[in-house]
């Protein structure tokens, strides 16, 4: 059975996990509020790369806990909601009792963000306007009477329009047929300029005098019009026409209002195109007006779920690109320029993703060099390889990936010397022991090879090692172990295939069975009870597999299966 080579892990893996965490929990002692979130997301990304799951899902709770802007607090909520789908149903469930996780909830944000007060366009007590109290607009067939200095008090541009050098300051009657505004959305401007409130309208009437707040700069009308648009974002389509318009005239209430919709579906709007569009496409002054200064936050969470559906994908590529360009800092810099380097290594981009790997390296990301060494090794050149792996070791102390990456580049004893000495350093990488089982297993040691994949699964369970433990149960015709651990398999991935991808598991599941007696159900039972106490986790996913297969009362089992998983 031949061994695929270990990935390149698209993770942040600093070279001392200890010093990065005390650093990070450094920092968040002085640090000011509003840098707290940046720095439980690193936290993240750092259990991430360990592979601990509940405590990078700790650090993003303490992300949102401490976010300090609206748009972080709606961007992990999002991550939060997203980490924990099929979670909703218990959200529902608490909230009836007043226990509802709030990071589930839609957040009421338009009535949190203040506007700050705006000044108005003249003096009252000291200018005199020129021209009549009252000026009428003219629009096409329509005329509508406006209370000049109420008008004017709008904006400096209207006031200078109004009560200033120009032609206008001077008429009673002011074409206004060419500025894009119907009489209805002039007249709802006229009552806006006297009682500071907007009557209800439609949607599309809002826009139109949002336009034409824009163009003659009356920020206080603006503001009421981004948040009365606000009001209308219900679904993803009124999302995807509103945020078009709030990115073209800067509004940022009414892009975060439906950016908030367009998170709240993650990961299914992914499939949109035009969803996908409008994160690839914004530039740097849209993303400031769709998310303030929470950028990198916005495109991590974003190329964290594209990646998980489909790493090589143009959509996972482009919000990586963007990832990159909103990192400010040294740490950011790493992780982004690692992930969307292992993205072009994934798709064969070879030429695009060394540089990629050595601006991550150049910039702290030790990591980085197995991608370097990779890229080399893929020209035919090994020994060039092995140097690059060396210099970096002979540099500090080594560790056990640096050894697993440079077993690949040799052979024989000098190989499994290199593998035997990444699991003392790192017992939990999973390559050296699927290497040397599946080397056993081709010297006919099936039960030496049986004992090394036990080494792990002993402690850590990966669907691959149970994949190589079902064969090397195969080789031995104990049909009843490799259905246990085929078993174990569907629960954990039920889609998973086996030999290369070639067979679904569920294919080999049913030809093993024929080879194995039938349980009844109280022998599945008293199975269950065995394994059960002996902590046997993997042997009880099975039997528990195998019970809900059949007419069993199932509550009882998902319970207990639930408990085991979360193990």
């Amino acid at each position: 059975m031949k061994m695929p080579e270990p990935a390149v892990l698209p993770h942040f893996k600093p070279a001392d996990y200890v010093d990065i965490l005390a650093q990070i929990h450094e920092e968040l002692e002085s640090c000011p509020l509003d840098e707290k979130s940046c720095l439980y997301l690193l936290q993240f990304q750092v259990f991430r790369g360990l592979g601990e799951a509940k405590l990078s899902r700790r650090s993003l709770q303490s992300a949102w806990e401490k976010a300090s802007t609206i748009h972080e607090k709606l961007i992990f909520g999002a991550w939060l909601k997203y980490e924990k789908k099929g979670e909703e149903a218990i959200s529902d469930l608490l909230s009836s009792c007043g226990k509802c996780s709030q990071e589930f909830r839609l957040l009421d944000f338009v009535s949190q963000v203040s506007t700050g007060s705006h000044d108005m366009g003249y003096d009252e007590g000291s200018d005199e306007f020129r021209g009549s109290a009252v000026v009428h607009f003219r629009i096409r067939d329509d005329m509508i009477a406006c209370d000049r200095r109420k008008l004017a008090a709008l904006s400096t541009p209207l006031y200078a329009m109004l009560n200033g050098g120009f032609r206008e300051s001077y008429l009673e009657v002011i074409d206004m047929s060419r500025n894009g505004i119907s009489p209805i959305g002039m007249r709802a401007i006229s009552k806006f300029s006297l009682s500071g409130r907007l009557p209800y309208l439609s949607a599309d009437a809002i826009l139109e005098m949002l336009d034409f707040a824009n163009k003659f700069c009356c920020k206080g009308l603006k503001d009421a019009c981004e948040r009365k648009l606000a009001s209308f974002v219900s679904s993803r389509q009124d999302a995807i026409d509103f945020m078009e318009c709030a990115l073209e005239l800067g509004c940022s209430i009414l892009a975060a209002s439906c950016l908030q919709v367009l998170l709240n579906e993650l990961p299914e709007c992914l499939n949109d195109e035009q969803v996908v569009r409008i994160f690839s496409s914004a530039n740097k002054q849209q993303r400031l007006t769709m998310v303030g200064n929470a950028s990198f936050s916005l495109y991590c969470l974003l190329s964290e779920v594209s990646m998980s559906t489909n790493p090589t994908s143009d959509v996972t590529l482009s919000f990586l690109e963007k990832l990159v360009e909103s990192a400010s800092d040294s740490r950011q810099k790493q992780l982004s320029l690692h992930q969307l380097a292992c993205t072009r290594f994934l798709r064969k981009d070879y030429a695009e993703a060394e540089p990629l790997f050595s601006a991550a390296f150049s910039a702290g990301h030790l990591y980085s060099v197995v991608g370097l060494a990779r890229l080399t090794s893929l020209r035919g050149n090994k020994h060039f390889a092995l140097k690059l792996l060396d210099s970096v070791m002979s540099s500090r102390w080594p560790l056990g990936w640096m050894y697993q990456e440079r077993a690949l580049y040799l052979d024989g004893d000098s190989k499994l010397e290199n593998l035997n000495k990444a699991t003392e350093l790192d017992p939990t990488l999973t390559y050296p022991y699927m290497f040397r089982a599946a080397f056993l297993m081709k010297r006919q040691s099936v039960e030496a090879a049986l004992m090394e994949i036990n080494r792990i699964l002993g402690f850590k369970l990966v669907l691959e090692c149970l994949e190589l433990r079902f064969c090397c149960y195969l080789a031995l015709e104990d049909y009843r172990a490799a259905l246990c651990d085929v078993q174990a398999i569907l629960t954990l991935a039920p889609d998973y295939r086996m030999i290369g991808g070639r067979v679904a598991a569920k294919q080999l599941r049913m030809l093993v069975l024929e080879n194995v007696e039938q349980s009844t159900t109280a022998d599945c039972w008293m199975q269950l009870y065995d394994r059960w106490s002996s902590v046997d986790d993997i042997g009880s996913l099975s039997v528990i597999y195998q019970m809900l297969e059949s007419d069993t009362s199932k509550g009882v089992l998902y319970f207990r299966q639930s408990l085991l998983l979360l193990r």
